[in-house]
Order: structure tokens, then sequence, then C-alpha cells
């Protein structure tokens, strides 16, 4: 299997109250592609991911002005730039917060936060945590390079330990993050995982992500050509693909590696393990009821954590890409705006009295 050969996930969606398109009316990518002159290195993976975006934003029927994408800091965080919508290219780290602000205060918005893994899981760690635990209406795509680009190569949240880079000479020490295993641990509702290069995956998976009420989070396996080249070879090369790659599909066992033509099945299978998780194990050695069964839509996300610890924080020799989890769950935006409006039905009196009775309610003081 290669990273072209990936099965499509199966598309489930809530409700969204943005605004469409009238009827018959169209749009093209070319629509979503600003005048700004598109500024990554030569053969960086966010090209790939532009162009994705740019082209899959015509199938959602909204209109441009109704999207907003707000980003962080760092090489991802130039793409509102490149983007005929609304955007912002906001603060180190605190682009969700400032997309809750945005989603909470615009139901007729659909927000979108671009990040990568410095910038999300280092100075921004604690603001994605708890947009994701929220479940704020956004969506999440975290470009992950496993390298500081922006700042030329210094080691990441998600670099490998051992990893030598400009700021770790000798390797570095620290223990790496998994983007998909914090997501899930944070309870997220919904959590995927993709590649740049390979186009009618990382679309489907937008797609299903975008149709989803709450927060997704999407992290996107991206290559820096010029400081961390070759770190996805793995998952990106034919040969190696279908060994490397888990490909995770809604109602399906989880199987790879060289299929049988007859069975679908590949010849490495999971089942679970006798430590309560999950394992790796030759197909051939046990009964396909044995086997593991996608489901993305359990509410118990202890499944999916555990399939995303298989992912090899080395050199990505295995990883599971697909989507790990689509729940649903009210969301923080929706409940916010629901206690507005019963406190504003509730509310008697002018709106001038209502306020004076604000300001004066509670503790107060009289000085002199």
């Amino acid at each position: 299997m290669s990273t072209t050969d990936l099965p499509l996930p199966v598309l489930r969606g809530g409700t969204d109250a943005v605004p469409t398109l009238a009827e018959g009316q169209t749009q093209t990518a070319k629509e979503f592609s600003s005048d700004q002159e598109v500024r990554w290195c030569p053969g960086c993976g966010d090209y790939a991911v532009l162009k994705a975006v740019q082209s899959f934003l015509p199938d959602l029927g909204l209109r441009r002005e109704n999207i907003v994408f707000v980003s962080g800091i760092g090489c991802s965080s130039r793409f509102p730039y490149y983007l005929d919508t609304y955007g912002m290219h906001s603060i180190h780290g605190r682009a969700p917060s400032i997309a809750t602000g945005i989603a909470t205060s615009r139901e007729d918005l659909s927000v979108w936060v671009v990040t990568g893994d410095g910038d999300a899981l280092s100075i921004g760690g604690n603001h994605l945590i708890h947009a994701l635990r929220r479940n704020v209406n956004m969506t999440i795509l975290l470009f992950n390079n496993r390298i500081y680009g922006l700042t030329k190569g210094q080691y990441s949240p998600t670099s490998e330990t051992g990893k030598v880079t400009k700021s770790t000479p000798v390797g570095s020490i620290d223990h790496p993050f998994n983007p998909v295993s914090l997501a899930l641990g944070a309870e997220a509702t919904f959590v995927a995982r993709t590649i740049d290069s390979d186009r009618k995956h990382l679309t489907a998976v937008l797609a299903a992500a975008a149709a989803h009420r709450g927060t997704s989070l999407v992290e996107i396996y991206q290559n820096c050509p010029i400081f961390n080249d070759g770190a996805f070879d793995a998952i990106k090369d034919r040969d190696s693909a279908q060994h490397a790659i888990i490909p995770l599909v809604h109602g399906q066992p989880i199987t790879f590696g060289v299929r049988d033509e007859e069975t679908g099945l590949g010849d490495k299978a999971l089942v679970r393990g006798t430590g309560g998780g999950v394992e790796v194990v030759e197909t051939s050695s046990v009964a396909v009821e044995e086997i593991v069964v996608h489901d993305q839509a359990n509410p118990d996300p202890s499944t999916a954590f555990a399939i995303s610890r298989l992912t090899d924080s080395g050199y990505l020799n295995r990883s599971p890409i697909g989507i790990f989890r689509q729940v649903e769950r009210a969301t923080y935006d929706d409940q916010a705006r629901a206690q507005v409006a019963a406190a504003s039905d509730a509310a008697v009196g002018s709106a001038e009295d209502r306020l004076a009775a604000l300001i004066n309610a509670g503790d107060t003081w009289t000085i002199g």
C-alpha cells in the first residue's frame, strides 16, 4: 500500500449554521486564491496542503465572507495570506484562543486554525488542549514537520529523541509529543491524521473534519525539505509504506502490510494486548474475529488512544493514518449562546435598568 492507496474515511457530520451559497451559485479554487505571492521554500509540503484546501473549500458551498482562517507563528501560519477569505495571522500559540472568541461570538462563521508542531505544542500547548476539551466549533490543521522551520532548524516538541539540530548538537533528550495521543487525552471529539503528499486522502479527511460540529483536529505529516528532509520517507516510499502505514477505516478490521488478494487483509493485524492496549501480530496467527475492528464513533477514546500509541517516535517506520475518533458532544459556543439567550429572555426592565442592576450586584464598597 502506498499513501495514494489509503482508504478514504467514512464521512459523518453534524449540522452547521453557516450560510451557504444561493441555489445554482458555484465557486472555484481560483476564487479562494489570494493575489499574494506564495513564499515557502521550494519543495515544502505546505504547498500541497494549500492547494488541497483551495480546491476543497468550494465544495463546502459556503460564502467566502463566512469563512475565517486564524494562524499563529511559523511557516504554516502564513496560510491566511494565500486564501481569499477572512483571516488573521495572530499571536504565537494563541490561535485556538482567538478562534474560540470568533466562533462563540459569530455562529455564522466557519472557523479554521492553521498551526504547526512548534506553535501548537510548545508555547501554544495550553491553548490547544483547552480548545479541544471545550469542543468549540473550529477545525484545527496541525502541520507536523517535526522541526522548527521558520527559525532555521531547532528541534521541536515532536522531534524524535536523539535528534541532532542547531539547538541540540549532541542530540535531543526530550521525549516527543504524539499530537494525536494528546488530542485524544484531551477528549477531542474529532481527531485524524493524514499526509501532505496524499491529496485524495487529505481532502477526504478535511471534508469529514469540516462537517463535524465541534473541535476537529487534523494532524498533517508535512515534509520540511530544508531542515528535516526525509522525516516521513518510510510512509511515503511505495515499497515501505505498506509496512509502515496502519490504515484506519471505520467498521473495518485493522490490518496492514502485504495484502491478501482474496481476503483483502494485510499480513499484520491489531489485536487486544495483555496490558489493555493493542499490539501487532501476524494475521495468520489469529482468528479474524480477534482482529480489532476500527470504531471511530466509540464514545470511549481508550482504544483510539491505544492505537495512536503505535506511532513510532523515531523514524516513523510505523504510523496509524486516518480518523481516530469522531463523536458528538455539546459544543462550547452553542452552549454559551444558549445561556446568553436564556438570560436575555428572562430579563425584565429596560436595558439601562438591567445594566445598573448588574453593575451594583454583589459586593460593593463605599469609600470615604
